[in-house]
């Protein structure tokens, strides 16, 4: 599946510009208020015991800064930062090279920590706790165990599906915080910030209309403004104004609430083809052609946040505000009792 423009996650294209985007000390990362209170404390408090910070481990959707806070953690305490995933770590021994390579109070950052391997999280047990590495090499007789000390360290996890974590091994960070959805101000805060970078001109209707339909997500603001300020240097005369935001985001089919032509379409299957629901997962993904996983972890969670979707027992429904939205009357309650005759996939898979 091609990365949508409205996705929190990563785009390759945008990494270059993005890195400069980024926010380089704690004063100038913006939102997450209460995550940043707690953390300057922790953090003036290892540096004047002159220890490692405790592990942390971050969550929430993507797009939220849980990398860039990251570095910006390792920026304040003065040290180092490893950067990996889940993925990319596939034995202990991999596990064990990247952590003998640290330096004291070095902070190694694990992205999509949930996708480590059961065996590679074994290694960082000891190591989190107390600072060795303990492995059994070869098998049978001639198996032997290796024990190996390494310098303190601090682990940052993150992750967008926290319930995936391990409970040994989210048992094993000193502070777990979870990031939550910008507001429109803070989004517009950031945006005033990155086009300030970008040397482009917005005025203020314009970052509004850029702001709404943001979904709450700094990644996708900034995806946005660059998209728009390239409509205004080809069209106009470089200046975002809110006239020309709205055009420009009419033509990358976002609408005022933020919602793409894919998001259009699982609204419309659920409400068209299977008269409002309720209607399994499985269902919904088959009738637009993509994984299950990719529908209830990339599609979903916005449609929920924006209350015109709900997950039931039986399977998805579509709210008053969904018809609302996509201009089309209300079934009343016998219009989706009817519609869940639609309703083929097993309730255990229709209402996760």
């Amino acid at each position: 599946m091609a990365e949508r423009l409205l996705s929190g996650k990563p785009v390759e294209e945008d990494a270059p510009l993005e890195g400069s985007l980024r926010p380089r000390r704690l004063p100038d990362y913006v939102g997450q208020e209460q995550i940043k209170e707690n953390l300057k404390i922790s953090i003036l408090a290892a540096q004047k015991r002159k220890e490692s910070l405790d592990h942390i481990l971050l969550y929430g959707p993507p797009g939220l800064g849980k990398t860039t806070l990251a570095n910006i953690i390792a920026a304040e305490m003065g040290v180092n930062i490893k950067v990996t995933s889940g993925p990319a770590v596939e034995r202990p021994g991999d596990m064990a090279a990247i952590l003998t390579n640290l330096r004291a109070h070095d902070i190694l950052f694990i992205d999509e920590i949930h996708r480590l391997s059961r065996v590679v999280e074994e290694v960082l047990y000891p190591a989190m706790e107390d600072f060795f590495l303990s492995w059994v090499m070869g098998k049978g007789l001639g198996a032997r165990n290796i024990t190996l000390k390494v310098p303190p360290f601090t682990l940052i996890g993150a992750t967008t599906r926290f319930a995936m974590v391990s409970a040994p091994l989210r048992n094993r960070f000193g502070a777990i915080y979870r990031l939550d959805f910008y507001d429109e101000a803070a989004i517009q805060v950031l945006l005033r910030r990155s086009a300030s970078i970008l040397q482009v001109e917005v005025q203020q209707e314009g970052l509004e209309e850029i702001a709404r339909r943001s979904r709450g997500t700094p990644r996708v603001a900034n995806r946005l403004l660059k998209r728009v300020r390239d409509y205004a240097q080809v069209t106009a005369d470089g200046v975002v104004t809110g006239d020309l935001a709205r055009e420009a985001l009419a033509k990358l089919q976002i609408d005022p609430a933020g919602l793409d032509d894919v998001d259009h379409k699982v609204l419309n299957t659920i409400v068209q083809k299977f008269q409002g629901g309720p209607v399994g997962l499985e269902t919904i993904a088959a009738s637009i052609s993509e994984e299950p996983d990719t529908v209830m972890d990339v599609y979903e969670p916005f449609l929920l946040q924006l209350g015109l979707l709900e997950r039931t027992p039986r399977g998805r429904v579509a709210t008053r505000r969904a018809y609302e939205h996509l201009g089309l009357p209300y079934k009343d309650k016998q219009g989706t009792a009817q519609g869940a005759l639609w309703s083929t996939d097993d309730d255990a898979t229709a209402g996760e």
